[in-house]
C-alpha cells in the first residue's frame, strides 16, 4: 500500500511539472524494514526523464555521468555503521573518481564515469523509481527500540547531477531535479546469540568431525 501511494504520489508531481514548462529528473531513497542488532540495505535510484537537460535522450556531452547523492538520517542514534556503495547499473562501470566522505548524521556518494568507455546505461523515463544507482548499508544499533523510523532525506544543497564535464548541472534550485525521501522502520529485533547455541554448535561439528574421520 506504501509503495502505491508512493508510486501515486511522484507520478502526480512528475506529470505536473511538464505542464509548467519543467520536466525533472528523480533521485529517490527506498523504505525497507530493518531488525535492531542487524544489516540492511536500502536501494537509491535515479529516474532519467527525458526533455531535461542531461539524459540518455540527450546528444553526447550531455548525458548523466557524474552525480553527487547526499543521504541525511535522523535519528543518528540507532544507526550503529553505515556505508555508501554504488549499486544496481552502476556496479559493472569503473569511475574515473569516487568518494563517499561522511559525518555524523551524513553519508554521500559521489561518483564520475567517462562517458566513452563508462556510460551509464538509464533507461528513459523508466518507470518509478527508475534505476538504481547506488545502495545504502545500515547496521541499526541492537538497542534500537522495534518502531522506530529512521528518516533518509536527500541533501536539496548538495544532491545534484552532471554530464562528465560538470558544465551542466541539474540541481533542486534550478527545477530540474525532484528528490523523493525514504525511511528504514525498525520492525524487529535480531534473536541474541545464546550460549547454549554456541555449545550445540561445537557438539554438531564434533560429531561432523567424528564421521568425517572414520569414512577416511
Amino acid at each position: 500500500m506504501k509503495r502505491v501511494l508512493y508510486t501515486i504520489l511522484v507520478a502526480g508531481i512528475l506529470a505536473a511539472l511538464p505542464m509548467a514548462g519543467q520536466p525533472a529528473d528523480v533521485v529517490t531513497v527506498g523504505t525497507v524494514l530493518g531488525a535492531a542488532g542487524g544489516t540492511v540495505d536500502v536501494p537509491v535510484y535515479i529516474r532519467d526523464t527525458s526533455a531535461t537537460p542531461l539524459g540518455i535522450d540527450q546528444p553526447s556531452g550531455s548525458r548523466i555521468q557524474s552525480y553527487g547523492l547526499t543521504v541525511n538520517y535522523a535519528p543518528t542514534a540507532p544507526v550503529q555503521a553505515i556505508t555508501f556503495t554504488r549499486g544496481g547499473i552502476t556496479v559493472p562501470l569503473t569511475p574515473a573518481f569516487e568518494s563517499s566522505p561522511a559525518t555524523p548524521g551524513t553519508i554521500s556518494l559521489i561518483d564520475s564515469f567517462n562517458e566513452g568507455t563508462n556510460l551509464i546505461p538509464f533507461t528513459s523515463n523508466k518507470a518509478l523509481p527508475g534505476d538504481q544507482v547506488g545502495v545504502l548499508h545500515v547496521t541499526i544499533a541492537p538497542g534500537a527500540t522495534v518502531g522506530t523510523t529512521i528518516t533518509l532525506t536527500l541533501d536539496p544543497t548538495l544532491t545534484q547531477l552532471s554530464n562528465q564535464a560538470g558544465s551542466v548541472t541539474e540541481t533542486v534550485a534550478n527545477a530540474n531535479l525532484l528528490l523523493v525521501p525514504g525511511s528504514i522502520s525498525v520492525a524487529s529485533q535480531v534473536p541474541a546469540f545464546q550460549p547454549w547455541m554456541l555449545a550445540l554448535l561445537a557438539i554438531s561439528l564434533g560429531a561432523i568431525a567424528v564421521l568425517f574421520a572414520r569414512r577416511t
